[in-house]
């Protein structure tokens, strides 16, 4: 079977892949959040017939930086390259309008915690470099941002 990425919304799609992923998206205000988000930020998803099994979202705050607000792949699809093909994508389409940098932000390594733990050698593995650790920024822990150089 092949997985088809492209830049398309879904938000549909989008709830049920976070709904696949309760300890990461179990907060129903967050995945509420997550898929008003999916309707109006740029989306590019990866579907295996037909059937969204990943997202990612994006959000511009200058011309030439990004922030990648989501990236999940379904819980039946995980560690299969489908997040890396996300994140290739939207390197892709933002470096096609001159953007040069992309940030994601995830729960700090402050924090202890198995899932998040994968979650940071995963931006790790695709270029991300961490920059800085704040507390009680996204959330009432620690907020861990990351940059990748689009070059």
């Amino acid at each position: 079977m092949t997985v088809s990425v492209q830049r398309q919304s879904d938000p549909e799609g989008t709830e049920r892949v976070l709904r696949s992923l309760p300890e990461w998206f179990g907060i129903e205000d967050a995945v509420h959040n997550y898929v008003n988000m999916a309707a109006r930020l740029e989306s590019h998803i990866a579907s295996l017939e037909g059937v969204t099994v990943g997202v990612a979202l994006v959000e511009r705050h200058f011309a030439h930086s990004a922030e990648l607000a989501l990236i999940a792949v379904h819980a039946d699809h995980r560690a299969s390259g489908i997040g890396r093909r996300l994140v290739e994508a939207v390197e892709d389409s933002l470096r096609g309008e001159g953007c040069r940098f992309l940030e994601v932000h995830t729960v700090g390594p402050s924090y202890e915690d198995a899932g998040y733990a994968a979650t940071r050698a995963f931006y790790d593995s695709v270029g991300f470099t961490p920059m800085h650790e704040f507390h009680k920024l996204d959330w009432d822990g620690p907020t861990l941002i990351l940059i990748k150089t689009l070059n």
